[in-house]
């Protein structure tokens, strides 16, 4: 499955959802607990820009409640240091809902999906690859023209599977998810060394892609969401997770998206998510230079 981007992070005091007020004070909003990166555009920063914090105020607000966040990077130990952890001698969970999840995810109880999403392709404008609008048309390149890119790859994604099986692993710059440095961001793959000439094409996460091709300086850079191919699935449905014994907040959480499916649409669309739909069809995107097919 994609990794998104997946070591010591700022923790913030959570809110006290449900604690007792003091005797004849007014009884406290309950609060929203969100478990999120401080410094994973297009998802999730601490200065709330990104589109889970956009999503995670909605639902703040359809709710009545406050919303208050936990930050770590989402690198190895994010769940056990945030959503399954305690604040230091108490009972109460530092966070209550992680905000972005694969809907495979087991290390929670996961929400309905709130998105489908596909890996893309991403590249410069002008260089001799605004014809490549899927894998097989960059398979079709000329073999010398398609020898001489530096392909920008995670490691482990599924895209890699792809690049092997079609000969293109010796073209592959690798880059790791989990650098260690909360400083770093998987997007730095599609802002900085696609943008700067280090790789001819990024292959990410289309989030990231769609995000940083959107705010390109004059949209010089084009992502491409990838369909699947056989052998190798691109595509992956996103939801949320709380805690297994947290049933009450899973369904709140549940209904909140179900009836704000269009609302939560509209925000994924501004940060140029690529989106999918029931059938696996990738919805118009801005930067996109032509759907999946």
């Amino acid at each position: 499955m994609m990794r998104r981007a997946l070591v010591a992070a700022a923790m913030l005091a959570s809110g006290l959802a449900g604690a007792q007020a003091p005797e004849n004070t007014p009884a406290e909003r309950p609060v929203l607990r969100v478990c999120q990166d401080p410094n994973n555009l297009p998802f999730s920063r601490r200065d709330l820009a990104g589109f889970e914090n956009k999503i995670a105020a909605l639902f703040a607000r359809e709710l009545g409640w406050d919303v208050a966040y936990t930050w770590f990077p989402q690198r190895m130990g994010f769940v056990r240091n945030t959503l399954r952890a305690k604040e230091p001698g108490t009972d109460r969970y530092k966070c209550d809902l992680i905000t972005g999840v694969p809907a495979g995810f087991d290390m929670g109880a996961v929400t309905h999906p709130y998105y489908r999403s596909t890996y893309a392709m991403a590249y410069v404008r002008g260089k001799g690859l605004d014809n490549v609008h899927t894998l097989d048309d960059l398979l079709a390149l000329p073999a010398e023209r398609r020898a001489s890119l530096k392909l920008g790859v995670f490691a482990g994604s599924p895209v890699t599977d792809w690049l092997l099986q079609h000969g293109l692993i010796g073209q592959v710059v690798s880059y790791q998810p989990q650098t260690g440095d909360a400083e770093q961001y998987p997007g730095q793959i599609v802002e900085k060394d696609l943008a700067e000439g280090k790789i001819d094409i990024a292959f990410a996460w289309g989030p990231i892609a769609g995000y940083f091709a959107d705010r390109s300086a004059g949209h010089r850079i084009v992502a491409v969401p990838l369909a699947s191919a056989p052998g190798a699935q691109l595509d992956f449905e996103i939801a949320m997770a709380v805690r297994h014994a947290d049933k009450e907040l899973k369904g709140r959480i549940d209904a909140l998206i179900d009836r704000n499916r269009d609302k939560i649409a509209a925000i994924l669309a501004e940060y140029g998510v690529p989106q999918l739909d029931a059938q696996g069809h990738v919805l118009a995107s801005k930067s996109a230079a032509a759907p999946a097919r």
